[in-house]
């Protein structure tokens, strides 16, 4: 769930004065921004995070603050579909047509995407126009894509999506609905329920959580069977600006850092599911592995990131060749444009040192210990 494409541009940061703001601004790569943030945000409840380390938790501020997951609650779809692989409720190797997939894709709302993943397939799998189902869940998880994301929705169901929120007995996870579809309510209310522009943004702040949902989720149904033209598309983006998409970002699905660091224990440990199970999800959650550069130094690693343009959030997990154990997980909102870049620019580094230096983990350790 990237920015969108629009708002990034809207950022000025690609060239010219823009490329001097950022530079200046955001600066050079400093991962101890992240203690900095953590620092300033922790008393609000708007920034939570909890890290183990050897089966033994060295960090832990707001991790029972729930708060908007963005793309990093796709995971549990990754493992829904893992399960249901495993189990032989689906074929993994089903052919998807990309023009499937389509219906569910809305231009310029996921910063590029779905777009850079169809650009990434085979050229043959791009010129019959198919790919797997297996295809489509890497694409969920390895370039973020929110089309095929709400696509395996539909194909897992999203009942059982949300039990195995049960079964995994996480304590503060909202359910799951599309999150594409959700992006159409806005249009829907203009043109169905005949509210006008002004007073649109009090209409969707004031509808009730579970109307939202049905709302998003009948919409997603919707477009299996009537997918919008591209002019419809077109007039949708149109409507989503700022405010209404600050309202979408806060009604995304949310949960507490210690909920992901319970499923990034059992992915990591690799002893709460199956072998079956992860023979399917590995492949999907740790396309980190398929850098030689991490196979010299890792036995096995995951992680899912999501952001909007209020939002950033991360759950990692991995095992070193010396067989530490790491997992991490790092959730906010509410933050300033400024924020946002620096923490999407810090946290990658921010994460390999936790995974690599002593020193730094002791330093991250007693800095947020007070």
């Amino acid at each position: 769930m990237k920015i969108f494409l629009w708002v990034l541009l809207a950022l000025g940061i690609v060239s010219g004065i823009g490329f001097w703001l950022f530079h200046n601004l955001v600066g050079k790569e400093n991962p101890e921004y992240i203690l900095k943030l953590m620092d300033e945000k922790a008393k609000d409840g708007k920034i939570a995070m909890t890290i183990n380390f050897n089966d033994e938790n060295m960090v832990s501020v707001n991790a029972n603050s729930e708060l908007p997951l963005a793309s990093t609650m796709k995971i549990v779809v990754a493992i829904e579909f893992a399960r249901q692989a495993a189990e032989g409720k689906l074929d993994p190797n089903q052919e998807v047509s990309l023009r499937e997939l389509e219906h569910f894709y809305i231009p310029n709302t996921d910063g590029g995407a779905h777009p850079a993943w169809i650009k990434s397939l085979d050229a043959s799998k791009k010129s019959d126009s198919v790919v797997s189902l297996y295809e489509v869940a890497k694409g969920m998880i390895g370039y973020s894509s929110n089309a095929n994301t709400d696509y395996l929705m539909d194909v897992l169901g999203l009942e059982n999506i949300n039990n195995l929120l049960n079964d995994l007995e996480l304590t503060t996870h909202d359910p799951l609905y599309p999150i594409v579809g959700a992006l159409y309510i806005p249009l829907q209310l203009l043109h169905e329920e005949q509210v006008t522009k002004d007073f649109l943004l009090d209409e969707l702040q004031g509808m009730e959580m579970n109307e939202y949902r049905e709302r998003a989720i009948t919409i997603s149904k919707e477009w299996k069977a009537n997918p919008l033209s591209s002019e419809k598309k077109e007039e949708m983006v149109k409507n989503l600006g700022m405010d209404i998409q600050r309202v979408w970002s806060d009604r995304l699905p949310g949960s507490s850092a210690n909920d992901y660091m319970v499923i990034m224990e059992k992915l990591n440990n690799k002893e709460y599911f199956s072998e079956d199970v992860h023979r399917y999800l590995d492949p999907i959650m740790e396309q980190l592995m398929e850098n030689s550069a991490n196979q010299q130094w890792l036995e096995h690693a995951g992680q899912k990131g999501g952001s909007t343009a209020f939002v950033l959030t991360m759950a990692m997990y991995a095992t070193d060749k010396q067989g530490n154990k790491t997992e991490m997980v790092f959730l906010a909102d509410d933050l300033s444009r400024l924020q946002q870049q620096k923490l999407s620019r810090n946290i990658n580094s921010f994460q390999l040192r936790i995974l690599r230096e002593e020193a730094f983990r002791e330093k991250v350790k007693e800095e947020l210990a007070n």
